[in-house]
């Protein structure tokens, strides 16, 4: 690291002021009293910029530091036997010469996993390396385009009957319970659309319990009313939650004729709550609580290698700095409705509607595809 000495910075500052006053023409005590003003005012501003560089950076490394020291790790594996990542998405722009060009389309898709314990539909969907050993209860396919100024989160039913790779047909979810972290999940999904996973990010809704707390709360836009199995009463439209009833807030099915499909709807209903929340001036601006939902959240999460990196993370949390609520959009991915495989209730896909999203996705158009959900 360069080490600037404050002394020569002052040097420095005292000549280039004799430069530029070199040509002013007045008296040698007024032109000594305005070098000596000029020296003082832009010595000053160099404290000031440099002080605040100094705070602002040890406060990004405090951050970056409490991130990487509790985030969860999801393990490394050498991908599905059988399953190639489909190729990486472009786009034509015009070169300098007129002529199109193919170049990378910077798209980002990043599957997101909910685990709660108690959640799932069945032991075997237990997954070790999920926060708190819980099970995959929800799954979203958050899909940023290369402009960063908008963000899809599409749910896929759990129960969402695909095949799998070197395990035959299941539900979506149970790809989470083969191999040693998402790989399996990671080459369904890439299967279902054709386009690659770039990361997985597992939270624990429990965790997200935590984050309420630290935020005094959120306010919700629920869709219907309803009375929780925890007694807690529910008003359509927008209202504000402690931890206790997000927490409940996002668990209920029993009290919907649909279940799970109304659940979907709610945890969305709950991401944008939070969202919308977390990104206002008055949050963002407090370091102090910044570095608190950071390292109370953190441990709730497991992550692939490279989101696990504090610069990348922080990195893309720059591309999206003009991100606000208005601009992420939710739904789930079309389906057939429930139906049966062998003993098993299922959700069945919609593969036309599955292939209209990928293609939407690899062509840039995937804002039109949500617009019609």
């Amino acid at each position: 690291m360069a080490v600037v000495s404050v002394s020569g910075v002052s040097r420095t500052l005292e000549r280039v002021t004799d430069e530029l006053l070199h040509e002013v023409d007045e008296q040698p005590r007024n032109k000594s009293l305005a070098k000596r003003v000029a020296v003082m005012t832009l010595s000053a501003a160099l404290v000031l910029v440099v002080g605040g560089v100094a705070i602002a950076a040890l406060f990004l490394n405090s951050v970056r530091g409490a991130y990487e020291d509790s985030v969860n790790v999801i393990p490394e594996s050498d991908g599905v036997e059988g399953h190639e990542q489909p190729d990486a998405v472009t786009r034509t722009e015009t070169g300098e010469d007129g002529e199109d060009i193919e170049v990378p389309d910077d798209q980002l898709n990043i599957l997101l996993i909910g685990s709660d314990a108690g959640g799932g539909s069945g032991e075997d969907e237990n997954v070790p390396w999920l926060p708190n050993a819980g099970r995959a209860d929800a799954m979203m396919l958050v899909h940023i385009p290369h402009d960063r100024e908008s963000v899809y989160m599409m749910s896929i039913m759990r129960d969402t009957w695909v095949p799998i790779p070197g395990h035959g047909e299941a539900k979506i979810n149970a790809a989470l319970s083969f191999g040693e972290g998402a790989e399996y999940a990671q080459a369904a999904v890439e299967n279902m659309f054709g386009v690659p996973i770039d990361h997985v990010a597992a939270v624990d809704m429990q965790g997200f319990q935590g984050l309420v707390a630290e935020m005094g709360g959120v306010t919700v836009d629920s869709p219907v009313a309803f009375t929780s199995r925890d007694g807690y009463q529910f008003q359509a439209g927008p209202q504000h939650m402690n931890e206790s009833q997000a927490l409940s807030f996002v668990r209920e099915r029993r009290a919907f004729s649909d279940g799970d499909y109304q659940r979907v709807q709610n945890q969305q209903a709950f991401m944008r709550g939070v969202i919308e929340d977390v990104a206002t001036p008055q949050t963002l601006s407090n370091p102090a609580r910044v570095h608190s939902m950071v390292s109370g959240f953190s441990p709730h999460m497991s992550v692939d290698s490279r989101l696990a990196d504090g610069g990348y993370v922080a990195d893309l949390g720059w591309e999206l700095r003009n991100i606000r609520g208005g601009d992420i959009e939710t739904f789930t991915l079309p389906n057939l409705g429930t139906g049966r495989a062998g003993s098993e209730s299922i959700v069945v896909a919609d593969w036309d509607a599955i292939e209209e999203a990928g293609e939407a996705m690899r062509e840039g158009s995937f804002d039109e595809f949500a617009a019609q959900q």
